[in-house]
């Protein structure tokens, strides 16, 4: 028994492919779902288009319809926000609620110098720009000072 080897030439000129089954015929899609973007990448001779197929191309040509048919500078596109829905109070006070008490919570133990540490960060970064100020209207270098190894990267950087 000889296997047989189906095929399906489509003809570029009318643009039209069958689907599976070969009753029903329609546009050769211009996007390709995965397996058959891979079928085509690894060389595989054209074969029926899939459903997926079909489907991504349809999504495709509705996209591009509705952006043809979208008017960006409309009145009616800044009134459908209107009017806004009115607070929800109770939420709103709920979550404030839950946040203070993560943070409250952030807080505790070693968290508390967190803060601590972040503000004395950036006092020794001001104190370094002012250093960095003065040695500049001084005519010195940052170089040409005995800082610490340490202090060299945040001195050195600017």
């Amino acid at each position: 028994m000889i296997n047989e080897v189906r095929v399906v030439t489509e003809t570029v000129e009318n643009d039209w492919v069958t689907f599976p089954g070969g009753e029903l015929e329609g546009r050769r899609p211009k996007t390709l779902c995965g397996p058959c973007r891979l079928r085509k990448a690894a060389g595989a001779p054209p074969r029926a288009i899939c459903f997926h197929c079909y489907r991504a191309d349809r999504l495709r040509q509705q996209g591009l319809q509705a952006a043809a048919t979208f008017e960006a500078a409309s009145a009616a596109r800044f009134q459908d926000g209107l009017p806004f829905e009115p607070i929800d109070i109770p939420r709103l006070e709920r979550l404030k609620f839950e946040r203070e008490d993560a943070r409250r919570l952030a807080r505790a133990g070693a968290g508390q110098y967190v803060d601590k540490r972040r503000q004395a960060q950036i006092a020794a970064r001001h104190a370094l720009e002012r250093l960095g100020d003065g040695l500049k209207a001084q005519g010195m270098h940052a170089a040409e000072l005995q800082l610490p190894e340490s202090w060299l990267p945040f001195v050195a950087s600017r």
